[in-house]
């Protein structure tokens, strides 16, 4: 029954940062069952942080913080790429999965502490998608990017994130904030509505390969404690600064990236 708890925990804190939990959850669950596969423990961190995503999003609505027209266009360039992912997760050895995934998250939270500051250009490019988001607050948000690159960008998150069972959220807010002008807040929001669609995708694909067979129970005791954590996590987001939330990401990838790699010794 501790996995409730836990879920809670990894709703909260996904949610607060835009991430959706689960680069905190699959190290937890490398660690708790060196045994099974990564097929079955990314079935359970994608499935979880669909929850988490879902119940994150419908408190994000609520703050009229997501972009919706720029995250269903990233949501449907996630879906194949994030089918794909789930796939090659079967074919991937445990250790040599530890090592990927260490690496990865180690060298992601290297870029995020030692990027430089950006200046957001709002009229950059013609050919930009220009957006205006006011928020429940009355909080105006105007910035453009690049939609080509949004897609682009899109895909390879969402197979990594399937890969890796992260969710993807841990990708996509740094890029959607330093490649693609997103305010933090906006980006946070945004991400959890894509990462929801994604996340989605990549449970289905694990279920139709038979990878989530041995995997719902678990599942269904840390979606109990993940549904009212993403709660707490989005009314707890208004309250940090947006530059505390990318400092609080890059730590805690740079933390558990450390930990996945002393494991795979």
């Amino acid at each position: 029954m501790w996995l409730a708890p836990l879920g809670f925990l990894v709703g909260a804190y996904g949610t607060l940062i835009g991430a959706g939990g689960g680069f905190v959850l699959m190290p937890v669950l490398l660690w708790l069952y060196p045994n099974d596969s990564p097929a079955t423990l990314t079935s359970i961190s994608l499935a979880v942080v669909f929850f988490n995503a879902a119940s994150g999003s419908l408190a994000y609505f609520r703050m009229k913080r997501i972009d919706f027209r720029s995250g269903w266009m990233f949501a449907i360039a996630t879906v194949p790429g994030s089918i794909l992912g789930a796939y090659s997760t079967s074919h991937i050895p445990r250790v040599t999965f530890n090592l990927i995934f260490g690496v990865w998250m180690v060298g992601a939270a290297i870029f995020l502490l030692l990027r430089p500051n950006k200046v957001r250009d709002v009229k950059t490019n013609a050919n930009y998608m220009h957006c205006r988001i006011v928020d429940a607050k009355g909080n105006e948000h105007c910035y453009s990017f690049n939609p080509v690159l949004g897609v682009g960008i899109s895909f390879i998150v969402g197979f990594v994130s399937s890969l890796l069972g992260i969710g993807g959220g841990i990708i996509h807010v740094p890029v959607l904030v330093h490649l693609l002008n997103f305010p933090v807040h906006i980006a946070t929001a945004t991400s959890h509505f894509v990462l929801a669609i994604m996340a989605f995708t990549g449970t289905v694909t694990h279920i139709i390969s038979g990878s989530f067979s041995h995997a719902v129970v678990r599942t269904l005791l840390l979606a109990a404690g993940v549904l009212p954590g993403a709660q707490v996590g989005a009314r707890y987001s208004t309250r940090l600064n947006g530059e505390w939330i990318i400092r609080g990401l890059a730590i805690a990838l740079l933390s558990v990236g450390v930990r996945i790699l002393l494991m795979s010794r």
